[in-house]
């Protein structure tokens, strides 16, 4: 239907026109931003995790992470540590869906064996720090409902501020509520919020790089757990897309071959 007869109909018929609500609008503006995140096949990356305590102690994690997308459903990702020695080779695979449960395996060195994470343990710490089993699976529209809370600017950024509701179980969150970038459209900040609707946790990214001339990338991620004082920092390098990875690269059977 053209603009013009739409408007025209409007005009003489005004009880057409529906008012976007902030639930309307919530959805659409997520839509938009995993609609511009489409189409980048594969990548690679390395990671340096550290960890802090509430002491300020630190110690240090390096970790290789290969991503394939996948159509009409969720992002499969295979993790494999480097460093430190007494975690080298450990390795997580994870399928994530966009309603149910995401599948997802943890390959254990030492015991030679590949446990999967049942989906209750979704809400636990993904190898001791701050970011939840659940934070690092890919963020699926499909997983949530969403309401759009205002305008604002975060970090000199133009942002839109969107509540975030989980509909799949055993989430350990009752609500996030995001920071989208209006220009990258991308999250730079997310609060979580636990199962008592106390504030737990906070995400910041920065240090955006866009690829392939149209897929943006942080290259730090820093959650901080509010409740108990520690902190986790992700910096990403070396972002590679379109590998030629493909599904055999992310069978069970590669958790033993990973190294």
């Amino acid at each position: 239907m053209h603009n013009c007869l739409v408007a025209l109909l409007i005009v003489l018929f005004p009880f057409l026109a529906v008012a976007e609500t902030p639930e309307m609008k919530g959805l659409a503006i997520i839509q938009e931003a995993d609609k511009r995140d489409l189409g980048w096949i594969d990548s690679k990356a390395e990671l340096r995790m550290v960890l802090k305590n509430k002491q300020g102690q630190e110690s240090e994690r390096t970790i290789r992470i290969n991503t394939l997308e996948v159509e009409g459903d969720g992002d499969k990702s295979l993790s494999v540590f480097d460093a430190p020695r007494d975690i080298k080779g450990t390795a997580f695979l994870s399928y994530t869906h966009s309603v149910v449960p995401d599948d997802q395996w943890l390959y254990l060195p030492a015991l030679k064996r590949i446990k999967r994470i049942a989906s209750a343990n979704k809400s636990g710490p993904f190898v001791g720090s701050e970011f939840a089993y659940e934070d690092i699976a890919s963020q699926e529209v499909d997983k949530y409902t969403y309401k759009w809370l205002r305008d604002e600017l975060f970090d000199r950024r133009d942002c839109f501020v969107i509540e975030a509701y989980p509909v799949y179980k055993n989430s350990g969150y009752t609500k996030q509520v995001v920071w989208l970038d209006k220009e990258i459209y991308r999250a730079v900040r997310i609060d979580y919020y636990d199962r008592k609707n106390a504030k737990l946790k906070t995400l910041i990214t920065s240090e955006w790089r866009q690829y392939l001339e149209k897929y943006w990338r942080p290259g730090l991620m820093e959650m901080t757990n509010h409740q108990t004082g520690k902190s986790t920092k992700l910096m990403w390098n070396n972002y590679q897309f379109r590998t030629g990875l493909t599904d055999r690269d992310f069978d069970r059977n590669t958790l033993k071959r990973a190294r």
